[in-house]
């Protein structure tokens, strides 16, 4: 289990490198998305594996690295790529770049991913706005030693997609002419993919689109006192609501077709969201 003083050895190294800089807001891409990195304004790349206690992505399609500079007109810490419990990490360091970036002044946080659709009404390259999420049984980045500095030992989770960046996302999309989806995600630790079955019941208890992150992340940043505001790209439709299975590739053959769009949408909320302070 990591101590306060983990965190601040890797906040100590980071701030060497970026020297002044101070991020306001964590992005963290998912699956397919990691391209949205590549429009950072001078960047200065940190990679995950040199930063002490920092988990090292194995996905691939994830670059594995942190990304400091200007987005959407804020001062921005990208992760282009995360990790998952099911590459072997605990939930608590699936979670340690979110408390990592409230210690370097992160007080938001957009995240993404990429997810299969739950909800019939939805279609494969739809955005969907996250309004709430369901685990169950799995791990909890919360569990064990509580850390003071980053929150209280009780958590509430009555608000974890703010409420105010879900109605700045619903903006930035009707100017945009963007039909934006809004709806529950459900986590499913992978990495296989899920039964029609699991489908069944994911659906029966109010999900709309499953995925494989995300949820240690944003329990992790509600804890910290972070706003956050996520999406999740539907790149497929789920097991048993189409007659074809999972096809190789489909998750980052979907990011392709909808990646201007979607880069558009999370930087014009990036645009929009208020300062700290406000």
């Amino acid at each position: 289990m990591f101590t306060f003083d983990h965190y601040r050895e890797s906040a100590d190294l980071l701030k060497a490198r970026i020297g002044d800089f101070a991020p306001e807001v964590l992005l963290i891409l998912g699956t397919g998305v990691g391209y949205l990195a590549e429009q950072v304004e001078s960047p200065v790349f940190v990679p995950y594996g040199e930063v002490p206690h920092m988990p090292v992505s194995t996905a691939h399609s994830h670059v594995g690295r942190f990304v400091f500079g200007r987005l959407g007109g804020k001062d921005v810490m990208v992760m282009q790529g995360r990790v998952h419990v099911y590459e072997g990490y605990t939930a608590e360091q699936v979670a340690y770049p979110v408390r990592l970036a409230k210690l370097l002044g992160c007080h938001s946080m957009i995240v993404t991913n990429a997810a299969g659709a739950v909800n019939y009404n939805y279609r494969v390259g739809d955005i969907m706005l996250i309004s709430d999420q369901i685990r169950l049984f799995d791990p909890d980045p919360l569990i064990g030693p509580n850390i003071p500095e980053f929150g209280g030992r009780w958590c509430d989770m009555s608000d974890v997609y703010t409420a105010e960046y879900r109605a700045i996302a619903r903006q930035a999309a009707c100017d945009m002419g963007l039909m934006l989806r809004e709806g529950v995600y459900f986590y499913f630790t992978g990495p296989q993919f899920e039964t029609p079955a699991e489908i069944r019941a994911a659906r029966i208890l109010g999900g709309d689109a499953i995925g494989m992150s995300t949820i240690f992340e944003t329990i992790a940043a509600t804890h910290c006192g972070m706003k956050i505001l996520g999406f999740s790209l539907l790149t497929n439709m789920a097991a048993g609501m189409v007659k074809t299975a999972y096809v190789p590739g489909e998750v980052q053959q979907t990011a392709e077709m909808v990646k201007d769009r979607f880069c558009q949408l999370v930087t014009d909320c990036l645009s929009r969201l208020p300062a700290a302070a406000e």
